[in-house]
């Protein structure tokens, strides 16, 4: 029968082709000659009207056979080359575990940002919050609430970056220290620090920055006392400068604290027997502080014969530059990595013994 002659041809003619099949183009092309909608199979398939009963059933057992062989064919030799292909890929592109390892660039963490959370960390074991704000504020909570009326003289020592008559870059981040006492209806205790950005014109330089980072707290509750604010103040800068360091307070003034105190700690680098950091005197100042002014306390609805607070505010930069030995304040904002880099390791945990 001239069909079953086709399809024994068609067998001779499969196993010459894929012997000489490279690769998995020419693979797929065969598939379509055999298999597709235009194939010859289908084609066969369309002449076996034209046969007997008979003759369709044996044209039918034989072009079954053939396409099963073919199809098992093609599907073997298409394992065969993709396993050969993850083979040669493998061989390739193997690791040669001998060769010296390649150093991998990893983040390290801001000095400023060792500092916020090491003080946060030490303030919130005390018991204290952590409170923030916006850095965008209220003329109103900025400066009036804290006792500096307009044409207050103060207001001079902080150039501000004004936006509109009432609106400004908070010089200072007090103003979450007031939002969150008048905020407090029920007069509950208030133990918050406060740390972010504040904004004053400043012509930047070794130790001046337009913009930089405060850290300030407030303490109000009934009988509360300068021994409390001692007491905080001695317990956090040990912590921050060493168990051996002696702190020591200095009359200032402040609109919004009365008494009003800077506070020093002996120098640690020259255990207060006199070098450039501390300018031969033995002592870096470090923060201000003070008990909250009785104006204050009125003005977000205290009574101060009632209620008393203590108050500071120090910076983040100083403290980093002192911790760390860094003398110009312009490298925190440089975005120097090999400034960062030797800071990789640090955790800001430890205690600065001398």
């Amino acid at each position: 029968m001239e069909i079953i002659n086709k399809v024994q041809q068609l067998k001779n003619n499969l196993d010459l082709e894929l012997s000489k099949i490279t690769n998995m183009d020419e693979l797929n092309e065969i598939r379509i000659f055999y298999f597709g909608k235009k194939g010859v199979l289908n084609e066969l398939m369309r002449d076996i009207h034209n046969l007997s009963i008979q003759e369709k059933k044996e044209l039918g057992i034989h072009l079954n056979n053939f396409k099963e062989m073919a199809f098992n064919k093609i599907n073997t030799l298409e394992e065969k080359m993709e396993k050969d292909l993850i083979d040669n890929k493998l061989l390739s592109e193997q690791i040669d575990v001998t060769l010296p390892s390649t150093k991998i660039s990893i983040g390290s963490t801001h000095p400023i940002t060792i500092i916020i959370e090491k003080v946060e960390e030490l303030f919130i074991s005390m018991g204290f919050d952590v409170v923030e704000g916006p850095e965008i504020e209220h003329d109103l909570y900025n400066f009036e609430l804290l006792n500096l009326p307009k044409n207050h003289p103060a207001r001079d020592n902080q150039d501000s970056f004004y936006i509109t008559e009432e609106m400004l870059l908070r010089t200072q981040t007090s103003p979450v220290q007031i939002r969150t006492m008048l905020l407090n209806k029920e007069k509950t205790p208030i133990r918050i620090i406060c740390p972010g950005k504040v904004y004053r014109r400043d012509n930047d330089d070794v130790t001046h920055s337009h913009q930089f980072t405060q850290i300030e707290g407030l303490v109000v509750d009934k009988n509360i006392s300068m021994a409390h604010l001692k007491g905080t103040l001695e317990t956090i800068l040990k912590r921050l400068f060493g168990q051996s360091r002696t702190i020591r307070f200095r009359p200032s003034f402040f609109p919004f604290t009365e008494p009003s105190f800077e506070v020093d700690v002996s120098c640690f680098k020259c255990n207060s027997n006199g070098c450039s950091m501390c300018k031969k005197t033995g002592w870096i100042e470090i923060l201000g502080s003070g008990m909250v002014h009785p104006n204050v306390l009125k003005s977000c609805g205290y009574d101060p014969e009632i209620y008393t607070g203590f108050a500071f505010g120090m910076g983040a930069e100083r403290i980093a530059m002192l911790k760390y030995g860094i003398n110009d304040v312009r490298e925190f904002y440089t975005n120097d990595l090999r400034f960062l880099e030797n800071f990789s390791v640090k955790d800001g945990g430890d205690d600065n013994e001398s």
